[in-house]
Formats: C-alpha cells, sequence, structure tokens
C-alpha cells in the first residue's frame, strides 16, 4: 500500500486549542511515576516515525517528544521516549511518516502573495493576444462596477508568453478593450509591467521620460513607450494604483501563511520589505495571525546605494519602529544588482554579451544596477553595523559584483560570521564557484527552476550558448566546493510548491521537467537537499542555533510528513503532503482539521495552474545554433 494512502494519524486530544477533535489511537505507556510528574511529561510525543534530525547522530530515531516550553525535549527510540508520556501529553502516531524540521524558505514574498491574491490572476498561461484580451474583457466584466475610472490589476502575466513566441506586448493590445479604464499586468516575475495607454497618461510617461536607475521604459522602434516597463522603471505605474483595505489585505495575509503552514513552511526571509510590509506584519501580529518565524529583508533601493551611511541610517529607523512586532528577526538588507535573464527581458548582467536567435553576439550585456564598488562600500557599512546581505544576482557577471563586494567588505571589516548572501545564481563563471566558500557568502538558491523547461531552453539557451548554459543553477559544483548551500521559493514569482522544490534539486526535473537539466552534473543527494532546506537556510539567516535540525533544546518547529521521505521514489517527493506543522511547539496545520484541509487545498489548486508549453513548441526545434532542436 503506498504510504499517501496510509489511514489519518491516531492523535490524542490534539490541536484542542485550534479546535481538532478526536482521541483515536491513545498511546498508553506511561508508568505510574510519569503520570503523576506532569513536569517532567511532553506536551506532545510523535512516534513510529522516520526523523530525519539533520544531524550526524540519532540516525536510528523513531520519535521526538516536544516540551511544555516549545522545546525539543527529546529524540529517540519509541522505547526511550516512552518515559515522556504523561495522562496529559498529545500523543501522535506517525504510521512510519517523516519527522523532520520545518522548512526553511530563504527568499520570498509572503506579503506579496497576499496582494497579489486580492486580483485577477493570468496564472502565467501562455495566450495569443486575442485570447488574452478575452480573459481581461472577463475580468472587466466581473469588476463592471469600476467604471470608467477605476484601476484593473492583473497578476501573473507572463512576459514570454504571447502566442506566437516573439510576440511583443505593445499598449495597442490593451487599449483595444472595451474601457477606458487604466489596465496594468504585473509579471510573474516580478521584473515587468504591461500598462495601457490610460495608465502610462496617469503616470505622464512619454517618450521623453528618462529611464530611472535600476529601470528601462521600453520603447519601440518610433521611440514611444510600447506600455512595458522592467525592474526600477515599474514604480512609475505602481504607484499610482490604489492600495488594497488594509483588513482585506491582513486577512488575505492569513490565508497565505496558513497555506505555507500547510506547506511545512516554518521561518522565511521576506525578501524585499518595506514600511507597508512591516505594517503588516504589525497587524498580523497584533491580530494574533502570524504563524511562521519571519526575517525581514530591508530594500536599500539603487539611488541609495551611493550613501552608505544614509542607508544604514534609514534601516535602524526601521527596525526601531517595528522592534516590538514578534517573530520578526531583524538583521538583513535586500539589494537588487540585476534583473531576469530570459528573452525578451535580458536584464540581467553578464560578464559576455548575449547572442541574438541566430546564435551571433550581440552589444548587450544587460544591466548592472549597482557597481561592485558601490556594492563593496555599502556591505561593509551594513557589516560593520551588523547587518547581513542579501543580493539579488541572476546573471554571471552580478554574482560576481556581489563577490567582489563581499571581497571588499571582508577586507574593511574583517567579519565572516554575517553569512553575506547571493540569491539566485541562475548563472555562475565556474572560476568564480571556489569564491563562495573562501568568503563565506552563502548561495540562496530557486531550485525548482533547475529543470529543462520552456524558461531554461528556449528563452535562455539561444540567447547564451551551450557553453554557459551548462552552468545554470550549479548547486553540486558550489557544494563540491564547499559552499554551504541554501534553498528559497522565490514565491509567489511561482507556485508554491515546497516539496516539487526540494524534489527538483536532486532530478533536477520536478513535475514540470522535459528531462534533467544538467543532472548528473549538479544534482544534490536527497540529504544535501533536505539539508540545504532545513539547516542550510537557518544557517543562511544566522538561526541554526534555534531552529533547523531536530535535536534536544532546539525550538519544536517540526513538520510530520504522509511518507518516508527519505526513502520513497524521489519523483514522490514532489507529492508529500504535509500532516502536521509545529512553530515552537505550537500547531500551526493540523490536515485533519477543517481549516487544514482548506489551506492545503488552496496550495494544491494554486500548484495546478497553466503552465507553459514544452520548449519545442516555442521554436519549433530550429535553433541549430545552440544544439535545442
Amino acid at each position: 500500500m503506498p504510504q499517501s494512502s496510509l489511514p489519518p494519524l491516531s492523535r490524542r486530544g490534539l490541536l484542542a486549542a485550534a479546535g481538532a477533535a478526536g482521541a483515536a489511537g491513545l498511546v498508553t505507556v506511561a508508568g505510574p511515576a510519569e503520570a503523576s510528574s506532569p513536569r517532567r511529561s511532553a506536551a506532545l510525543v510523535v512516534h513510529n516515525a522516520r526523523v530525519f534530525t539533520g544531524t550526524s547522530g540519532h540516525a536510528s530515531a523513531e520519535a521526538v517528544a516536544v516540551g511544555r516550553d516549545g522545546k525539543i525535549l527529546a529524540v529517540g527510540t519509541d522505547a526511550a521516549l516512552r518515559r515522556f508520556v504523561g495522562r496529559d501529553t498529545d500523543v501522535v502516531d506517525a504510521r512510519g511518516g517523516t519527522v523532520m524540521s520545518g522548512v526553511h524558505d530563504g527568499h520570498a514574498h509572503p506579503m506579496d502573495a497576499a496582494n497579489r491574491s486580492l486580483r485577477p490572476s493570468l496564472a502565467g498561461a501562455e495566450q495569443t493576444v486575442g485570447e488574452l484580451q478575452k480573459t481581461l474583457t472577463g475580468f472587466l466584466r466581473d469588476s463592471a462596477e469600476q467604471e470608467p475610472d477605476g484601476w484593473l490589476v492583473v497578476e501573473d502575466w507572463n512576459p514570454v508568453g504571447l502566442l506566437p513566441h516573439g510576440t511583443a506586448p505593445h499598449h495597442s493590445m490593451l487599449d483595444a478593450l472595451p474601457t477606458r479604464r487604466p489596465i496594468a499586468l504585473r509579471g510573474g516575475d516580478g521584473h515587468n509591467l504591461w500598462a495601457n495607454q490610460r495608465a502610462l497618461d496617469i503616470a505622464k510617461i512619454t517618450d521623453s521620460t528618462p529611464d530611472p536607475v535600476g529601470g528601462k521604459i521600453v520603447k519601440g522602434t518610433d521611440g514611444k513607450p510600447t506600455g512595458v516597463l522592467k525592474d526600477d522603471a515599474q514604480p512609475l505605474v505602481a504607484r499610482h494604483i490604489p492600495e488594497p483595505d488594509e483588513t482585506r489585505l491582513a486577512d488575505a495575509a492569513a490565508k497565505i501563511l496558513a497555506e505555507a503552514a500547510a506547506s511545512g513552511i516554518t521561518t522565511f526571509m521576506e525578501a524585499v520589505v518595506g514600511r507597508d510590509e512591516l505594517g503588516l506584519y504589525r497587524r498580523l501580529a497584533e491580530s494574533d495571525r502570524l504563524l511562521q518565524r519571519f526575517v525581514p529583508a530591508l530594500r536599500v533601493e539603487t539611488e541609495q546605494t551611493k550613501d552608505p551611511a544614509a542607508a544604514v541610517a534609514y534601516a535602524r529607523k526601521l527596525r526601531k519602529d517595528f522592534r516590538d512586532v514578534r517573530a520578526l528577526r531583524f538583521g538583513t538588507i535586500k539589494v537588487f544588482l540585476d534583473g531576469v535573464i530570459e528573452y525578451p527581458a535580458q536584464t540581467a548582467a553578464l560578464l559576455k554579451p548575449y547572442l541574438d536567435e541566430d546564435g551571433r553576439p550581440t552589444d548587450h550585456r544587460g544591466d548592472l544596477y549597482v557597481s561592485a564598488a558601490d556594492y563593496g562600500r555599502l556591505s561593509a557599512a551594513f557589516n560593520a553595523d551588523g547587518w547581513q546581505m542579501h543580493a539579488h544576482a541572476i546573471g554571471d557577471r552580478a554574482v560576481r559584483t556581489s563577490l567582489d563586494g563581499y571581497a571588499y567588505a571582508l577586507r574593511r571589516t574583517g567579519r565572516r560570521d554575517l553569512r553575506n548572501t547571493t540569491a539566485h545564481l541562475q548563472l555562475v563563471d565556474p572560476a568564480d564557484l571556489p569564491r563562495f566558500a573562501a568568503l563565506g557568502v552563502v548561495p540562496c538558491m530557486q531550485l525548482q527552476w533547475a529543470a529543462r523547461n520552456t524558461w531554461t531552453m528556449d528563452a535562455l539557451l539561444p540567447y547564451i550558448g551551450p557553453e554557459r548554459h551548462r552552468w545554470l543553477y550549479p548547486a553540486r559544483s558550489l557544494r563540491d566546493r564547499r559552499a554551504a548551500l541554501a534553498g528559497g521559493s522565490d514565491w509567489p514569482v511561482d507556485p508554491l510548491q515546497v516539496w516539487n522544490q526540494i524534489r527538483t534539486a536532486i532530478d533536477r526535473e520536478g513535475t514540470e521537467g522535459g528531462g534533467g537539466l544538467y543532472r548528473a552534473e549538479e544534482g544534490l543527494t536527497r540529504t544535501s537537499s533536505l539539508l540545504m532546506h532545513t539547516l542550510g537556510t537557518a544557517r543562511q539567516l544566522r538561526m541554526e542555533h534555534i531552529t533547523g535540525t531536530v535535536e534536544r533544546g532546539k525550538a519544536a518547529d517540526l513538520v510530520l510528513l504522509d511518507r518516508d521521505v527519505t526513502r520513497c521514489p524521489v519523483a514522490d517527493i514532489s507529492s508529500v503532503e504535509v500532516r502536521l506543522t509545529l512553530v515552537g511547539g505550537t500547531v500551526v496545520h493540523d490536515a485533519e482539521s477543517s481549516a487544514g484541509r482548506a489551506a492545503a487545498a488552496r496550495v494544491t489548486r494554486a500548484a495546478a495552474g497553466p503552465r507553459p508549453t514544452a520548449h519545442a513548441s516555442v521554436h519549433g526545434g530550429r535553433h541549430a545554433s545552440c544544439g535545442c532542436g
């Protein structure tokens, strides 16, 4: 019988505070001494499990006891942990499923996911212009009360998704819709926005509007704006979009965090945070709806990087203003060094120029938003004040810039303990691989992207060539050079698919891939992938003394899975179901409760959305220059 079809978990009195009921499966193993000594008994014991501790010890651990202080009381065999079961101990029979540390997401945007959830979504679909116009007309009809001036904002537009492929978005396609309302389509990648002419007029964007630092107003051959805004040009329009009602947004965020708990996430690093996001965290905390631990990465804008002292003062002020919000751990700064690499955006910074579709070099190397010198001075200033840096770096030039900046900061401060981080690392020059360990820099990778699909093949391979393409997401190469890997989802750039992410790090294929992407060269072992997304990310976030492994004295941030994830077929990891999630010993997800079932169902629906078609359908297999045919 497959483990996913096992009977429900046995439990006694579990989740009384959350409204869960049931007393089936009580394991009566306590002796008189234990029963009469509640201070020695555990609040919860999970037994008959495969415990992945994340440590070199407890290889045969079958049970975990959680103390009444929210910490792990003991880890060991079923027999050894019987002494912790008292009259009021909740006992769960895991029926062979895995107990492990909760997943630590080292790069995500949960508050943005909440915001997006309040708006209609294109779900990354690929459509002809006519099909897209039909979909948008339906969205207009659904919100007809917003005529004639209310904004239509649509999420998860696929910037490379217009069919036939190569069709460039233009505001005229949106202007043809039966409305005069301002319209903005937000790219699912977070780096592109497409606006109609009414929105451009509201933003006063004309052919003479200069590109902002770190952004680009795309213009046609006639020199006029096409309606597409890249990276830091997006706020030119976005700042005019009304903010959602605070109560609705907080309610949406609470649902989003419940979905994350249902996915097994116990810690987040929110990768772009300003005053608005911190205010939302405060509202959630005041209503006791913050389920996970959070590390807010305070964004330093491109123009702020020129004045390190002012940037440090800005971060200090935010920390002071919100230090009372429980569950927040300040200390991280976020900077964008480049954009995205896929055609047609090509705003990621490369060491060598992009190629054209026929494999010929161009004069375009992407956009580097911050120089190595400026990033070094900024990193040194923040490091000296005890902050760690977190750089968005997609292209190999941006990755090198981050490392050069960290090298300068290390020389100036001598501090190696801050875990400066480079995120994404879609393309890394082999010469830079050893520098991560040498500088103590953490590579935080989103390995659900490391699969053969339209993004890595059609929108990328022809434009960088096979020699560079080989170094996409070089996880094993980094690990073999003793870099300490960490992981993240970048949710909601992608749907939240935690366990498919962990699986794809292993087989470089996942549920959507058309074969492994350099699996033999860059695929991780199962243990390495599990550690990367638990202890590795806890280390990135400077929390490994609190969480990340299952051992006595650490916080009981734990998940119970429906199968033995250490032994099941790798492909089955994608469909793991989380039965129980605890943060600090408190149950924040119970798959058998009505709320838990609803949250898990929302995760499943989001993951089942449309995806781009197979890579062969995009270019017809005609790219002889790159070998993808």
